[in-house]
């Protein structure tokens, strides 16, 4: 409950402003401000056509300065009402006024805290001064109250899920970081046992003469230590954002990759085919194309209705690796919502390791995910 309530007092990133939507919005009001100036009898018509335009800029900037444009909107409405009551004139009605609730909606959808204090507490201000002024109706009065407290309780709502699902992007890659770092240790602690020995080796046939004995374990372990080196740098990128040890988990190889067909059923076949010479890989390279392959078959069974077959086809070259995983099925719409950071930990691990990732539907039918990995791992 405290972590809700946190991240729900949280505002997020100030988010770009200026989007297709807000010029459409902007353009709708002006519009419905232009068929008012025409056709209307406007209260004090040219202080209404400046404030409509005005509001007009004011959905404009909604995402990136929320408060002010709720500040001006509804001090602005307020302003008007008491004027004219003050007047003893008709109120300026206008039927673009109808943007208040969308910015309502966008102050706590881009604001919190101490802003979307000060924005509600303008709305309520406001609506006293109006509803003082002149009173609707109670019928009236209570239907503006909950639609605006509705419009405000929706943004709060999108806000929050958009936290949190920042906050399981983060998490997943961090795991997915904290995975790898785990397997290149195992991997660099091998190395460093084979560089011991070697040297413990050398160390003996040079006391006893064979320089030829010798030099051979000293190349082994220039060897090992050039992939050792290798390793470690991967391990030390991986490792600059780790916040807790992993579980220990088996090494994945290509070898794994092949077992996978045997996981084929009745519903679902899955075929795996391997081409060019996979041999001398990294372990690193040969764990991220095992979990690409994982994930990619599980997503498969998990959101691909009417898959029968999934092809999983692995191809090296002289300088890099390439991994295509498609399936032959339809994709339910939820499988392309923001539900599952599986993608989203595996485009981690294949980026620490500098290859691409992409995934998305085939032409024809069906899902295709392809990972392209150097065969040497991440460029030192």
């Amino acid at each position: 409950m405290s972590n809700a309530a946190t991240t729900l007092w949280a505002a997020v990133r100030r988010p770009s402003p200026y989007t297709w939507r807000d010029w459409t919005l902007a353009a709708l009001v002006l519009t419905v401000l232009g068929y008012e100036a025409a056709f209307r009898d406007l209260v004090w018509r040219p202080v209404a056509v400046a404030f409509g335009c005005g509001l007009a800029l004011a959905v404009l900037v909604r995402r990136a300065y929320p408060l002010p444009a709720v500040v001006f909107a509804f001090g602005g409405f307020a302003i008007l009402d008491v004027a004219t009551f003050a007047a003893g004139t008709e109120p300026v009605v206008l039927h673009s006024g109808w943007v208040v609730f969308v910015l309502a909606y966008s102050l706590l959808r881009w604001r919190a805290g101490r802003d979307a204090a000060i924005g509600m507490a303008v709305i309520a201000v406001a609506l006293v001064a109006i509803v003082s002024v002149d009173f609707p109706g109670f019928a009236e009065t209570t239907a503006a109250i909950g639609m605006l407290l509705f419009a405000a309780a929706l943004g709060a709502s999108v806000r929050y899920r958009t936290i949190a699902r920042e906050q399981l992007i983060v998490q997943a890659k961090l795991q997915e970081r904290e995975q790898l770092a785990r397997e290149l240790h195992d991997t660099v602690a091998h190395h460093v046992s084979a560089i011991a020995i070697q040297a413990q080796a050398g160390l003996f046939l040079a006391r006893s003469s064979s320089l030829s004995g010798a030099t051979e374990a000293l190349e082994t372990i220039d060897r090992e230590a050039a992939r050792t080196l290798a390793e470690m740098r991967t391990m030390v990128s991986a490792l600059r954002d780790r916040r807790q040890q992993p579980p220990l988990v088996p090494q994945r190889r290509i070898a794994d990759i092949e077992g996978i067909s045997a996981d084929s059923t009745e519903a679902l076949r899955i075929d795996v085919e391997l081409h060019g010479d996979l041999t001398n890989l990294p372990p690193a390279v040969e764990g991220a194309l095992y979990r690409v392959t994982q994930e990619s078959i599980t997503n498969t069974q998990r959101h691909a209705q009417q898959a029968t077959r999934v092809r999983v086809e692995v191809t090296a070259s002289a300088t890099d690796v390439q991994l295509t995983v498609s399936d032959d099925g339809v994709r339910i719409a939820s499988a392309s919502g923001p539900s599952g950071f599986g993608l989203v930990g595996m485009t981690e691990r294949i980026t620490l390791l500098g290859g691409t990732l992409t995934a998305g539907p085939n032409p024809d039918r069906g899902w295709v995910v392809r990972a392209v990995l150097p065969r040497r791992g991440a460029a030192p």
